[in-house]
């Protein structure tokens, strides 16, 4: 985009040429992901960030697939020109996966999972890092219980899977329409989502929960069901309320680029890819240039799996 605004303000827009550098490789991007975060660079949420670049234009997007077609010079790693490849994106204006080429990090780069197409592939890297670093940060030991919400969303539907991976006993909100996906991606307990969430949770966990990851960004109603000394995992830098602090529950906020270049975390998310423990789920794939069709669509709300842009 070259200005904030709703959906229309994505539009078809060439950029200069780039080259892989030292220590990057360069993608020729056959699908990118569409993300909340990327509506909200969009709309303008971001423009006043103090890491937000400067001037226009921004090209949002932080999953691509693509194929390797240049190696810069001195990098060292095993991928090749032609590998088919995936790779999560730190966006910086011009520099975001809504392109049809783009140099990063070769740490940041994986082969796509065996039989995965490109719109698959693109699905992972983002949400599945995010939701692998909540886990590691909250450092929950197998037979410990995990309460997620908005599960499922993209990000929650991976904690669900990689959490059952881990061996934690998860419990999950869902509406009525998501509860045979939320089981499908193998949550021990399904429990309507809504106001009532909470309330359930503590009838089956009468002490708390150990961990909640929220997904669904509810807060101190989502804090208020886990245990005294647990922990809470939270996106958009919610920080926790003071009732909460005071009973020792410990917030993590997770940025993903935090494992932007944690090359070993992807790489193990494509084996699990490959072995059926995490499912790639696309909504549907949209063609890059009607990009705004898929944000109104997924602004809209009731989207499970991504929508993803195929160039």
């Amino acid at each position: 985009m070259t200005e904030f605004g709703g959906p229309e303000a994505l539009h078809l827009l060439d950029v200069p040429e780039v080259h892989a550098g030292e220590g990057e490789v360069r993608l020729a991007v056959r699908a990118a992901a569409v993300n909340p975060t990327d509506t909200y660079a969009r709309n303008g949420t971001y423009a006043q960030h103090p890491t937000a670049p400067q001037g226009m234009p921004w090209i949002p997007g932080m999953d691509v697939a693509g194929v390797v077609d240049e190696v810069g010079p001195g990098t060292q790693t095993p991928l090749q020109v032609g590998d088919r490849v995936m790779a999560v994106v730190v966006p910086s204006g011009a520099h975001g996966g809504y392109r049809e080429q783009i140099a990063l990090p070769a740490a940041s780069v994986v082969p796509v999972p065996a039989g995965a197409s490109d719109a698959e592939a693109a699905s992972l890297p983002m949400n599945g890092l995010t939701a692998r670093l909540a886990l590691d940060r909250m450092g929950l030991a197998a037979g410990q219980v995990l309460a997620v919400s908005g599960a499922a969303g993209a990000f929650g539907g991976y904690v669900v899977q990689l959490a059952k991976a881990d061996g934690l006993v998860v419990v999950a909100d869902a509406a009525e329409a998501d509860r045979e996906l939320v089981r499908s991606l193998g949550a021990d307990v399904v429990l309507e989502r809504g106001a009532g969430w909470g309330d359930a949770v503590l009838d089956r966990y009468p002490g708390g929960v150990d961990g909640l990851a929220d997904g669904a960004l509810l807060g101190a109603d989502g804090a208020r069901v886990v245990r005294d000394g647990g922990v809470v995992s939270t996106v958009r830098g919610y920080r926790g309320e003071d009732d909460a602090l005071a009973r020792g529950i410990r917030f993590e906020a997770v940025m993903v680029r935090d494992y932007a270049e944690n090359t070993a975390a992807l790489d193990t998310l494509r084996q699990q890819a490959e072995r059926g423990e995490v499912t790639l789920r696309v909504a549907d794939a949209v063609p890059a240039a009607e990009a705004a069709t898929a944000h109104a669509r997924l602004e809209a709300g009731g989207v499970r799996g991504r929508l993803v842009l195929v160039f």
